[in-house]
């Protein structure tokens, strides 16, 4: 047969109806996330494992840990730093135009730091380290560089993808807690300036803000953020198949979004319902 005849039987070829699609679609997602679930498993129990800090991990996890930490944080901070005091200054006015500037202070506290500054930074994390380290592991598993390491006697999952987990975990709760620092420091000043004279006033509704229920569920949403962003993409390239590129990025991104969000409505629901 020649290239024109399979090439024209290819396209005449009928296509698969509208359950097989179905199906497919639904086994393709339920296996997306079977990985996802099993290769979280597989980390947990390779980071509570003390084998598996050997010399060479260790020196593979101290530079992931650098390098997905420290380029991030002074950029991320200013940025930050300058948001807070803007949507401050916003806020502030608004409010004593409506007479309601007792209340100014604890919005900003409520909306920036517990809602949107550890989901920025997540989000941050994924963007600048996570996602293309996901494109990273599907290249070299399509250069050959696993079953090289598998030669030689060492996990390809211990050497190449805990390190990168780990470090992603890290980057995510450092710039959380750093940026949330900043911004309570940020708010203090954009409303009372740089003086002391606000700081009882201050702390009273810093106590009022953050009750133990909420801290638990602060703590406990940036957590799942840091663990979202640094599984889901690692997931993604480890088993993407064709264009690494395109098909690790995408997909990962698209699934580790909804998991914020989930995260996200579950967090808003936990703390004003």
């Amino acid at each position: 047969m020649t290239p024109e005849g399979s090439t024209l039987r290819a396209r005449s070829a009928p296509l698969p109806g509208l359950p097989t699609r179905l199906w497919r679609a639904a086994r393709g997602w339920a296996l997306a996330w079977w990985r996802i679930v099993h290769l979280g498993a597989v980390v947990a129990v390779l980071m509570l494992s003390p084998s598996s800090y050997g010399r060479s991990t260790r020196l593979r996890l101290a530079r992931h840990l650098y390098l997905d930490t420290a380029p991030l944080l002074l950029g991320f901070t200013a940025l930050v730093a300058l948001i807070c005091l803007v949507v401050t200054h916003i806020v502030v006015v608004t409010a004593r135009s409506y007479g309601l500037s007792h209340y100014a202070l604890q919005m900003v506290v409520r909306v920036l730091v517990l809602e949107l500054i550890p989901l920025t930074a997540a989000l941050f994390v994924a963007l600048r380290a996570t996602i293309p380290a996901g494109t990273q592991l599907a290249l070299m598993r399509q250069s050959g560089h696993w079953e090289a390491l598998r030669a030689r006697g060492a996990d390809p999952v211990r050497v190449e993808l805990l390190p990168r987990v780990v470090a992603g975990v890290y980057a995510s709760i450092t710039l959380a807690a750093l940026s949330c620092a900043v911004a309570l420091a940020m708010a203090y000043l954009g409303v009372y300036g740089p003086n002391t004279a606000g700081l009882p006033g201050y702390t009273r509704m810093f106590g009022q803000v953050f009750t133990p229920s909420v801290t638990l569920l602060f703590v406990l949403k940036t957590l799942l953020f840091s663990l979202a962003v640094a599984l889901i993409p690692m997931a993604a390239g480890l088993h993407a198949t064709g264009d690494p590129r395109a098909r690790s990025e995408l997909g990962g991104f698209a699934r580790m979004f909804a998991v914020l969000l989930l995260i996200e409505v579950a967090s808003l629901m936990g703390n004003y319902y």
